[in-house]
């Protein structure tokens, strides 16, 4: 796997923060001084990413570490990799390609059904649906539909079938599963990912059908339409070409 692929590198940037605020302290630096120096670093080491989300998880990984651990005195030095563990458990391998947990802000759809009337039953699908942030928004848009996601966490498919009993959620791999049955597929992804949702939704998605991207547009393409949301959300709004049916 190469090194770049996210979140190795903040993994890797986090430890980097560790070890050095642990040989800091084995030198018989102040640990005021230890913590500061690898707290530097890790910030230090989020100018490398582009992104800011990025950076500002790297940044904060190991103040938030030593925090979640500094009141536990008594645990065994390897305590801090629990929260680690459960990043893993959650996020798996994977799906390291793919868009982190961000959830779809509240009210985020909610002109989407005005812009995109769907027939009764239609099916949507969430692709990569996380908690089921953006399936509870597409319910509020589209009451009447058939409501369908697919998240390839185990755990996190399984917290998004009990807090949206209503939708069929599926854990799987987004980019296997066949996207020609729904009217509407939504993703909150990346923006490198972009070029490959549309090649899947070209490929698969009937003609007329749409897509909808949360703050990432699909370069080259013209976009039916862009909801601004304020701030610094937008939803990219495309249709597939030919006539719906």
């Amino acid at each position: 796997m190469p090194l770049t692929r996210w979140p190795l590198p903040a993994l890797l940037s986090w430890g980097a923060a560790w070890l050095l605020f642990m040989q800091l302290q084995r030198l018989g630096v102040s640990p005021i001084s230890a913590l500061l120096a690898a707290a530097f670093l890790g910030a230090a080491l989020a100018f490398f990413h582009s992104a800011r989300w990025r950076r500002l998880m790297v940044a904060l990984g190991f103040p938030l570490s030593m925090l979640l651990t500094g009141g536990a005195a008594a645990w065994p030095a390897w305590a801090w990799l629990l929260p680690l563990a459960l990043l893993l458990l959650a996020y798996p391998r994977r799906s390291w390609g793919d868009a982190p947990l961000f959830p779809t802000p509240r009210h985020a759809l909610q002109a989407l059904s005005e812009l995109l009337p769907l027939a009764a039953g239609e099916r949507v699908l969430d692709a990569g649906c996380g908690l089921g942030h953006g399936l509870r928004e597409l319910r509020r848009s589209y009451p009447q539909a058939h409501l369908h996601g697919i998240e390839w966490s185990p755990l996190l498919a399984r917290l998004a079938g009990w807090l949206c009993p209503w939708a069929q959620i599926e854990r799987g791999d987004m980019w296997a599963q066949s996207w020609q049955p729904f009217g509407l597929v939504y993703v909150f992804q990346r923006p490198e990912s972009m070029a490959r949702v549309w090649s899947k939704a070209r490929a698969e998605m009937r003609p007329g059908a749409s897509l909808v991207s949360l703050d990432f547009e699909i370069e080259g393409q013209v976009a039916q339409a862009c909801l601004e949301l304020g701030g610094r959300h937008r939803v990219w709004v495309y249709r597939l070409p030919g006539p719906a049916r």
